[in-house]
């Protein structure tokens, strides 16, 4: 099936001739019929499917040309930089349209973001918090709005972004369209289009927690962030396949302290993702990027959710992820379009517990690796690796008023759960570790 055989009209087609873009995916097709047929929508599709195309073609076929001031589509998404990439999306889609687009996120000048709200829309993207400080002041309404879209609404919920959610829902007129679209189903999902949508029609391209088959799937027991470093090291610099990497860790601080090795070493091309850098910052690394001006972006988990980098060889996990999700959401930064991946995993003892659960969301084993023997065994570690120490309690023996036994009871150290170093004990005894310490 071709874009001509989805009712789409001539403007549309003409931009999608522009951008060379003539057969629709799965998560298109099945989206389309429905999204035109004014219904509530859920779509679960996999990360790299052309989901923001899914819910933006059906809209601009069906959006009229209007003087009214106030916007008709609301786009909300979780991060400022997918604001930007569903801007772009839809100016490049919208090229033979006379529509209005605005956008509008946290870290910008808000009396310039007010201003292109009053001059009037049509379509309006925002995070959920800047689009309350406008709306709570009137600064922009909200009752005109027709189709609501939350997109990476599982991203959203995990942030625990639900009060703002709800808030936003309180602002709508009650008739009006839900699109909700995801990479993964969660309980949290379920209830929030049980609690607010209207008998929605559930699209689901892939089964929830299916691996993307493209993407390669490895990893490595390391025990500490210290020798993780060393081996990213060695593995930059010995696989020559490796030319456009992307690698998360769980934390700001991790992420700029691996920056700071690496720059050290003067041989790594290296840039950097998170929350903590200025918008002009972020934009700049995703470029940077995105134009492969830098080999290496290491990044939080801000830049895994929805963000389009294009021709990702591999992600690297310098952090195993907690949640599954947040894993797949990952790796679904490589292997995209068709094109193939590869993702590794770097775990230390705590983490193994991590991996054991991303494998059974998946139904597939993950591959352990031989860590390389030229690879040397650091004593470096984080602040979460870090043996945590009990110190003595010099008021034992005393006392304490009002004090009713069990609530001032230890912990068992049996119940304590430390990073002691036993993962570095047992690849010794593998004879994995032969460098210097």
């Amino acid at each position: 099936m071709s874009f001509t055989e989805l009712n789409i009209h001539t403007p549309l087609l003409k931009a999608l001739e522009d951008l060379d873009y003539i057969y629709p995916t799965p998560v298109q097709r099945e989206a389309y019929p429905v999204i035109m047929s004014g219904r509530d929508v859920v779509a679960i599709a996999q990360t790299g499917t052309g989901k923001t195309f899914a819910y933006l073609l059906p809209i601009l076929r069906q959006l009229k040309y209007s003087e009214q001031k106030h916007p008709r589509v609301l786009i909300i998404v979780p991060t400022r930089e997918l604001v930007q990439q569903v801007e772009g999306e839809l100016k490049k889609l919208s090229k033979y349209l006379s529509l209005r687009i605005g956008a509008i996120f946290g870290g910008a000048n808000i009396n310039k973001q007010k201003a292109l709200v009053f001059n009037g829309l049509d379509i309006l993207i925002s995070t959920p918090g800047r689009l309350i400080d406008l709306a709570s002041v009137g600064a922009v309404r909200l009752n005109q709005i027709q189709k609501i879209v939350i997109d990476e609404v599982d991203e959203m919920l995990e942030q625990e972004f639900r009060a703002q959610l709800s808030t936003i829902l309180e602002f709508l007129p009650p008739k009006r369209q839900h699109i909700l679209f995801s990479a993964t189903l969660t309980n949290e999902v379920e209830r929030l289009f049980e609690s607010y949508f209207n008998n929605p029609v559930k699209i689901e391209i892939a089964p929830h927690g299916t691996p993307l088959e493209k993407i390669e799937q490895l990893a490595y027991q390391v025990p500490n962030f210290g020798t993780k470093t060393n081996l990213l090291q060695y593995l930059l610099q010995h696989n020559q396949h490796m030319q456009k990497i992307l690698v998360f860790t769980s934390t700001i601080k991790k992420a700029d302290q691996l920056l700071g090795l690496l720059h050290d070493k003067e041989m790594f091309n290296v840039g950097i993702l998170h929350s903590r850098k200025s918008q002009n910052q972020r934009f700049e690394s995703l470029r940077q990027f995105n134009e492969e001006e830098i080999r290496v972006l290491i990044a939080t988990d801000v830049a895994a959710r929805g963000l389009d980098v294009t021709d990702v060889t591999h992600v690297i996990n310098f952090d195993t992820p907690a949640h599954p999700n947040d894993y797949l959401h990952r790796i679904g930064r490589t292997g995209r379009a068709g094109k193939e991946g590869v993702a590794i995993t770097f775990v230390n003892a705590v983490e193994e517990d991590y991996l054991q659960a991303i494998e059974q969301v998946m139904n597939k084993e993950i591959t352990i690796l031989d860590f390389p023997d030229e690879v040397s065994l650091s004593r470096l570690m984080s602040e979460d690796e870090k043996p945590q120490t009990k110190e003595k309690d010099y008021m034992k023996s005393v006392k304490r008023k009002g004090a009713s036994g069990a609530a001032f009871h230890e912990k068992k150290d049996k119940n304590k759960k430390t990073n002691s170093g036993g993962l570095v004990k047992k690849l010794k005894a593998k004879g994995k570790f032969k460098g210097k310490k």
